[in-house]
């Protein structure tokens, strides 16, 4: 599979401004960072167990996009303000549900 990408917005004469690169020691602890000339910042720091970083750019907009995650056991944790949420549950159904919780069907066996 290949994919072809067309962006008028990158700085191809971008530098590293700052680099940060220690390899894993015995334990598996390793930290990474770096920053360019046209605005990108990354950094991840971790372990065996899992990583916590984060990165940020600046988009076609001129808006700076920040994103910070952790990795573990449990998956992929990312938080930023440009990523999708979902909506609230309305207060129909969460009255709903409480009421169901409440008054469970006669027939009903709550799983252990």
């Amino acid at each position: 599979m290949a994919a072809l990408v067309y962006c008028d917005n990158i700085d191809k004469d971008a530098q590293i401004q700052s680099l940060i690169n220690e390899a894993a020691d015995p334990e598996g602890n390793f930290h990474y960072a770096f920053e360019t000339s046209n605005g990108i910042q990354a950094q991840e720091a971790g372990n065996i167990q899992g990583a916590t970083g984060s990165y940020s750019y600046i988009s076609p907009e001129g808006e700076r996009i920040s994103l910070s995650y952790t990795a573990d056991e449990e998956g992929y944790h990312p938080v930023g303000d440009h990523l999708p949420t979902s909506p609230p549950i309305p207060a129909e159904i969460l009255r709903s549900l409480e009421y169901i919780r409440a008054h469970p069907p006669a027939n009903y066996q709550e799983k252990k």
